[in-house]
């Protein structure tokens, strides 16, 4: 509840996409609508050597045309696409600065991992070139994860709550869920978040192979992430950013802004379990379902869609099945359900963020995207994940889920705006 005894109304009126499949949010949408894979061979580094040699790039984006080169010199490739997509984003949601208090306009952008390559390249530069001397004086303020939130409120003058999240794979939900309180609570009008990731570098790869998390399916890299399916083999490493303009219900009334769908749901919870594995029969996903449909003031039968976390990984696909089961009981085998990492890889801290984004197109278009490469479902995953092709179908209220390393679990609930 607000301080004034009533929860103010969130809504979405802008989105912006920099990914593997697209750099606008039509684009991206397009192509994760037709299942057109984003995944290809590793161009960013000699992968010799490697396990994985593949992933979700992104294609075709040069930050020169965006920013001029003090900036993209001095900026960590996650914070360019998020500076990128929070542009996208405000100019799709027609806001105004110049009519705008931006004492009230925050951001609360994640990353689960910060600036990888800033870090390869500072640490190459101090062993090769044999001394500290050589570490750029930029080289902290490019690598924090928090940096990227406090150069988008640099470039818009943006005074309102700005911080950064991060808890690994559900970083930007728990962005976006943060953002939709501050708002609920009366600190803020208007929110920029969400978030972004730029790992694909060689102690990214590295570091997932070493683990045993990445796909290593090298000889068909389009086909490899395969959520659901008895033949996957772990997940694709993508790249990107998602970003949101989130707002107060009155507020984008006011400016007559157009509205995508409203926040209604936030739901947060720990496994308090093991540092990557989630809780047996996915109880912790259990219960931040429960928390967002609860918060939402709804029922386990109000909800038409789930946009899963289903990473292509043998333990967490049947684990976050199992928490689908448990929450919606028989009507489970019923309801759409399906993966965007399918088709983009996993965006680590990002992902939270961007698969939003297909939630709330998915209620805008009433379509679901297909789950692609689900050619043989593994037994235990056996509910309806949109298989193949995409499925035109009312959707009207949506969950989307994010689990990450440590526990952590977040579900946003987006139900269509109508009054």
């Amino acid at each position: 509840m607000g301080f004034n005894g009533a929860r103010r109304r969130v809504v979405v009126t802008g989105m912006g996409v920099i990914s593997p499949v697209g750099n606008t949010v039509e684009d991206f949408w397009k192509n994760v609508v037709a299942g057109n894979s984003g995944a290809g061979p590793i161009t960013q580094f000699d992968t010799t050597g490697y396990d994985t040699t593949f992933a979700c790039e992104v294609k075709g984006f040069n930050p020169l045309n965006h920013m001029d080169r003090k900036l993209a010199q001095r900026t960590d490739l996650f914070t360019q696409y998020g500076l990128v997509a929070s542009d996208q984003a405000i100019k799709d949601a027609g806001l105004d600065l110049e009519k705008e208090d931006r004492e009230r306009i925050g951001v609360v952008f994640g990353s689960g991992i910060g600036g990888m390559w800033t870090y390869h390249r500072q640490f190459t530069s101090l062993i090769e070139a044999k001394g500290p001397r050589h570490i750029s004086p930029f080289f902290i303020p490019m690598l924090i994860p928090d940096i990227a939130a406090g150069r988008i409120s640099m470039q818009y003058g943006l005074k309102g709550p700005n911080y950064a999240t991060s808890s690994a794979c559900a970083t930007s939900s728990h962005a976006i869920g943060d953002a939709c309180i501050l708002i609920q609570r009366g600190d803020a009008d208007v929110m920029i978040t969400g978030g972004g990731e730029a790992s694909i570098c060689p102690m990214g790869i590295g570091g997932f192979n070493a683990m045993k998390a990445l796909s290593t399916r090298n000889d068909a890299p389009q086909k490899a992430s395969r959520p659901f399916d008895k033949d996957r083999d772990g997940f694709v490493m993508g790249e990107g950013s998602g970003m949101l303009v989130v707002e107060e219900l009155e507020h984008a009334r006011k400016r007559g802004a157009r509205i995508y769908a409203e926040v209604v749901g936030i739901g947060f919870t720990a496994d308090a379990h093991h540092i990557t594995e989630p809780a047996p029969g996915g109880e912790g996903a259990v219960r931040s379902m429960r928390v967002a449909i609860k918060d939402a003031g709804l029922t386990p039968a109000d909800v038409d869609y789930v946009n899963t976390h289903g990473t292509s990984t043998p333990v967490g696909d049947k684990n976050e099945t199992a928490a689908i089961k448990t929450v919606f009981g028989d009507r489970a085998r019923t309801m759409a359900v399906n993966s965007t990492k399918s088709i983009i890889g996993h965006l680590l801290g990002a992902a939270g963020a961007v698969e939003s984004i297909v939630t709330i197109l998915s209620i805008r278009d009433h379509v679901v995207h297909p789950t692609i490469n689900l050619d043989a479902p593994d037994p235990e995953c056996d509910l309806d994940y949109v298989a193949h092709n995409a499925r035109p179908m009312t959707v009207n209220v949506a969950i989307s889920n994010t689990f990450g390393f440590g526990g952590h679990n977040a579900s946003l609930l987006f139900r269509r705006f109508d009054q």
